[in-house]
């Protein structure tokens, strides 16, 4: 039998500084969706944390491009680590 390597998502909100995520899917409404897809934040994107301010918020970066998110919008969006090769 096949053992297979299944990593759990968690919280953008607990990823480390420093640390490259995925996005594995986003757990809100509809309001929160448009304003994700607005911002580019799509399932799928790979981002990097830089900035983490405990109990405020957090930057992101996507490409070229950074993005401040609040705790709650942070906290309701599920990542994955991305493996380095």
């Amino acid at each position: 039998m096949k053992t297979q390597n299944i990593t759990q998502a968690f919280p953008l909100a607990m990823a480390s500084q420093g640390e490259w995520v995925k996005i594995d899917r986003v757990v809100g409404g509809k309001n929160l969706f448009k304003r994700l897809i607005a911002m580019g934040l799509i399932e799928e994107t790979e981002l990097q944390v830089l900035q983490r301010q405990k109990g405020n918020g957090i930057v992101v970066a996507r490409g070229e491009t950074r993005l401040a998110l609040g705790i709650g919008m942070a906290n309701k969006i599920m990542v994955v680590p991305i493996e380095e090769n």
